[in-house]
Order: structure tokens, then sequence, then C-alpha cells
């Protein structure tokens, strides 16, 4: 897999990563954020990740595309027995359209990493419960 051009990990630094419910949990790279902590506390997990099957290594695809992988993301999730909260990664200045993405709780990071790769990412959003979110990059 090819390394992430400076542009994209620029952009995957300053992105924002939803997670959809009331109220919207917005995670937000190198930011602590005590709701999210709040959450994997709930959930009894001491780690996340926030990852997306939308657009492997960079490259747009159409909407259905996407729609299909996030799919088939959340799915093999779910077999593997991790909770996922759905949510989608945004640029703050909309120069790129939303990618759907999930929040999974409790996978160790490794694995985390190793689904990321799976689906053609250049990172993944990993989280440690009490430290702020960092970008993992997938490349070589």
């Amino acid at each position: 897999m090819p390394s992430a051009t400076p542009e994209q990990i620029d952009a995957y630094q300053k992105a924002l990563y939803a997670v959809f419910g009331t109220p919207e949990l917005v995670i937000r790279i190198g930011e602590p954020n005590p709701d999210l902590d709040e959450l994997l506390e709930a959930e009894s997990a001491t780690t996340a990740a926030f990852i997306t099957a939308a657009n492997p290594a960079g490259v747009p695809a159409g909407a259905w595309k996407n729609e299909v992988a996030n799919a088939a993301l959340v799915e093999s999730l779910a077999k593997a027995g991790y909770r996922c909260f759905e949510g989608e990664g945004r640029d703050p200045q909309k120069r790129w359209k939303p990618e759907r993405s999930a929040l999974v709780m409790g996978i160790p990071r490794a694995e985390a990493e190793a689904v990321g790769r799976a689906f053609g990412q250049n990172a993944i959003v990993f989280v440690t419960r009490g430290l702020a979110p960092e970008l993992v990059l997938l490349g070589e």
C-alpha cells in the first residue's frame, strides 16, 4: 500500500471524526476528549478506533462503492464481536465529502491497524481512554 501524501496526512490531522448521536460526539486528533472517555468507560472499554472503508488509499470512490465498503466494514466488525457506533469523517472546510465510518469499541491497536489495512486505508484514529486521540498511519 502506498504511503499517504503530506497533503492527505494534513487533511487527516485536521478532520473532524463525528460519532452520530444526541449529542453528537466529535473527535479531534491530539485533543483530549472527556466525553469520549466517558463513552469508553460506559462501554467498559479502554481503547477504540475510528475506521472508515471509504475512498481506499485516499482516492475518491463513488458514493455507492463507499456505502457497500462501509457496510462490509461494520458487518465484519460486528461478526468479530465489536460494538460499533456509526459516524463520519468530515473536512472542517468542506473540501471533501464526509466519509461514513465507525467507532469500534474495545479493539486492540494491532487489530484496528489490520482492519484499516484490509480496507485499503492510509490511516485510522486510535483512542486510549485518558489520552488524546492519535492518527495512526498505516502505509509502508
